[in-house]
Formats: C-alpha cells, structure tokens, sequence
C-alpha cells in the first residue's frame, strides 16, 4: 500500500534558470514562453533576468513566483513601498509610470479585439493619473490576533532559538489581509495611497490598543474588540474615521468608547468619528447601523461647483482628483456636437450610485433618471440634488433588470442618451436588451473592467458603433483601468 503511495507523489516541480520575462499579463502579473509553456509570475517586468520557481503547471500554462533576479531590467526602477512584494496592492512599484499607462492602454484595446470583435476606431491616449502616490480618498484596515510572518521572518523564527529571543513577537496586527488567508493580517507600517494621516490614525489606534491590552479580532473563534477601520479623507477639509468593533460584554463597550475617546482628543481634524458593533461572520457593514461617536455622519468632496455629501456607506470614487477627469470624459461624450435646435436630451444614468454621474451631467440634460440596485445610495443621490439646488433629476432603487424595463421606458420616456456604469461583472443580457429597445442615440459606457465591457459592446453591436474609446487610469501601480466608450446608433 505504502508503495501505490509513493509511487502518486507528483514530480516536483522545475526551477527555471536564467529565463527573460517577455511582456506584462493580466492581473498585475508577467509573462515568459519557455518553449510551449506559458509562465506567469508577479512582481517581475519585461526585460528582467530571472529564476522561476514553478509552483502550479497545466497543460499550456504555468504559475511561479521569481526567487532570484539574475538580471534586472534597465526600466526596473525602485519601489518606494517598505512593503512592496509582500503586501498585496501597488504591484507595479517598479514599473515606470509610463510604462504602467502603455500596459492598460494595451489592456483596454486587447480585450475590446480580442473579446468584443467589434469595429474600434483609434484609442485615444489613456489619461493618466496627476497624483500617483497618496491619491485615494478612502481606505480600509483589519486587525487580527494572528499576524501574517513574510518568509524572511518565517526562516528567522526556526532559525532561532525561542528562548534566546529578545522578546516575544507581537501577534496583533492591524493592516491588510494577507493573500489566501481569512483570518492573518500584514502589519503595515506606511501606506502611500492616501495621505500620511491615514498612518498616524492607525498606528496610533494600535498603539493605544498594545498600552491598554486589548483584544484584536479572532476570525476562527470569532472574538476580539478590535476588528477593522476606514478612514475617508475629503478634498473639502472633513476627515471620517469609523472603526469597526465586536462588542458583547459592557466591559467591551467601555473600552470602545475609551478608544473613541482617546482618539477624538487626540486628532482634532477629525470632523466624523463613527463605529459600528459588528458581531457578523463578515466584515461587511451595510445592514449595521453606523453610530456616531462625535461630529456629524458625513463629509463632503467636491467636483467643480458641486458638493456630494459621502457617508459611511456611500459610494464614492476613491481616486477624487481623476474620477473628476473621468466624468469629464463621459460628459463630454454625452452632449459634445448635439445640435441646440433638439432641444435638450432625455438622459438615464444606469447604476447611477449616489448620483454623482447623474448630478454632474443635469445641466446639460431635460431630465436625468438615475437607477441603482442600494436603496441608500438613491437616498444619497436626492440628498446631492437638493443640496446642490439640482431640480431636474429622478432617482429609482432596484435591481437594473428589473426596473429599467419596456414598461420603464414608456413610462418615462425614451432616453436620448444612456450613460451605464456597472459594476465588474458588466451589464445583464435582459438590460442590454431593453437598451436596444429604447434605442437611444448615443450610449456612454463607463466600465472598470474591459473584458466585461468588451463583452457587451458585442452584444450592442447590432444597431451601434463605437465611435471613441478613452482609458483613465484610477489606480496607479495597480493593474486597473477604467475605460469610457461611446456608442452611436447605427
């Protein structure tokens, strides 16, 4: 029996010695052909000379990660991230900017030939992004009682004798998720995408949690006071922090609100200080009430004259300066060319979220419906209107296939225009149906994820033409791209 054992065990899996990598992948990888294998590795860019450890092969590709690098490319450049090649974001740290805006641009017209098989027109330069460091207006943090040990402090603790450690390891972290774990935690001592305010809250968040001995979340056993964050900073001078506990005892209570304290006293600026007792199996906030511990429940960001209320719960672009640039390009596309004599268009707003699309584009428009799946961000979409003395908008929540229908649209009226900005996963076939029926005249495809948009584009193709194509890029050192189409009626 031992023997039939043995004899299953896989071949181990080769080093490959001294291999180039040839170009950039999908998902913020690269890629290197070795004979008829495809290999695909992160954190390596073209022109390096590297070792591969071969960690998954299948019949016409494999996975590996680099263990050495021989050579290194003469566009490598230094990452500028303490945690780079650990932490699982900013992966492209080393590629030059322009390189970074090269690769999404060919991402963009890659999936739009490859998958959409639709006439294209030129691509227009992708846009790239001002800031490239500390551009976010949003981040999130975890904290665990197990912290996530990268392979050099993994060899370091068998190395050593436990004993003659100076002091024990701290096990509490606060940081990101680390990559196919659930329950560990990088501990992240400097984050560059967003302001160095996002450092100070958190660290001082961990270190008034080590003084007083609190507990960090426990995923397996699903204990500990301490259990996430989000900071949202505004370009109007409000700055949120809501942390994110699991309260069961008054005792937790207390200490809660001692923290809350603490850090109200501490940070000044803070103009929203929230929490929320999560006691779920996930981490997830939106069926929680959001308790406001001192300030007011909101900030404000603003976009030309416009100023959108962002709660807790809000969708809000999180690159502030480029989604400016991105609505920008959709506004343009919308009404650029339309004759005065036609009077101003109809427009719907398909996933319209808190309305900043819908509020940004109305005066250019009759009327703009907007429609979303969260009945929250509708509420926040009429709160913008108001605020911003915006009159001619109309706001629906449900789910797109099931309001936007024939029905719908005799109702009121057909769209002269359909700007759509779902989500990944693109738009359902019953919608992309509806939308043929209502035949607008022009169609503004927003989508953060071209091989869906690409998709669909070939679903439309049958009475429209793409007519421009515009990549903005959101997210720096990530493998991300936003892309904006329009669609003309044939």
């Amino acid at each position: 029996m031992s023997d039939k054992i043995m004899s299953r065990k896989r071949k181990p899996l080769p080093l490959l010695q001294g291999v180039t990598i040839e170009a950039v992948a999908a998902e913020g990888k690269a890629l290197v052909r070795v004979e008829d294998l495809v290999v695909f590795v992160p954190f390596a860019i073209p022109g390096d000379v590297v070792d591969i450890q071969i960690t998954k092969k299948k019949h016409s590709y494999a996975e590996g990660e680099v263990v050495r690098l021989v050579q290194p490319s003469p566009d490598r450049i230094a990452p500028f991230c303490p945690h780079f090649g650990v932490c699982g974001g900013c992966k492209w740290q080393m590629l030059p900017y322009e390189l970074q805006l090269q690769a999404k641009q060919q991402q963009v017209m890659d999936a739009l030939t490859r998958i959409g098989k639709v006439e294209l027109p030129p691509c227009s330069p992708i846009l790239g992004s001002a800031k490239t460091q500390e551009y976010r207006n949003k981040l999130e943090y975890g904290f665990a009682n197990r912290r996530w040990l990268t392979k050099e402090e993994s060899r370091r603790l068998k190395a050593a004798d436990a004993e003659a450690l100076s002091e024990p390891m701290e096990e509490r972290s606060v940081g990101y998720h680390a990559n196919g774990t659930f329950d560990k935690i990088l501990p992240i001592e400097e984050c560059h995408l967003m302001d160095s305010v996002n450092d100070r809250l958190r660290l001082a968040i961990r270190d008034y949690a080590y003084a007083h001995d609190l507990t960090f979340f426990d995923a397996r056993e699903h204990t500990g006071l301490l259990r996430g964050m989000m900071i949202r900073l505004s370009n109007t001078g409000g700055l949120m922090l809501l942390i994110q506990f699991c309260i069961f005892t008054p005792e937790e209570q207390q200490q809660a609100e001692a923290l809350l304290q603490y850090m109200g006293d501490k940070f000044q600026e803070i103009t929203s200080l929230l929490y929320v007792n999560n006691q779920k199996f996930n981490d997830t906030f939106g069926d929680l009430p959001v308790i406001v511990f001192k300030g007011e429940d909101h900030v404000f960001l603003q976009m030309e004259d416009l100023r959108f209320k962002v709660g807790a719960k809000s969708f809000y672009q999180t690159n502030t300066d480029q989604a400016y640039e991105l609505y920008k390009v959709a506004r343009e596309f919308a009404f650029e060319g339309l004759a005065p004599s036609e009077g101003l268009p109809l427009v719907y707003d398909l996933y319209t979220g808190t309305g900043t699309i819908a509020n940004f584009v109305a005066r250019g428009a009759r009327e703009v419906i907007g429609i979303e799946y969260v009945p929250e961000a509708i509420e926040d979409a009429k709160v913008n209107s108001a605020i911003n003395g915006i009159t001619n908008t109309r706001f629906y929540a449900g789910d797109m296939k099931d309001i936007l229908t024939e029905d719908f649209v005799r109702e009121h009226g057909r769209p002269d225009i359909i700007i759509t900005d779902p989500p990944r996963a693109g738009m359902h076939a019953d919608v992309v149906n509806v939308i043929l029926g209502a035949a607008p005249r022009r169609i503004v495809y927003v989508s953060c994820n071209p091989a869906t948009q690409a998709r669909d584009l070939a679903l439309l193709d049958t009475d429209y033409k793409v007519t421009r194509i515009q990549p903005v890029d959101m997210f720096p050192h990530t493998q991300h791209v936003e892309n904006v189409v329009l669609l003309e009626r044939r």
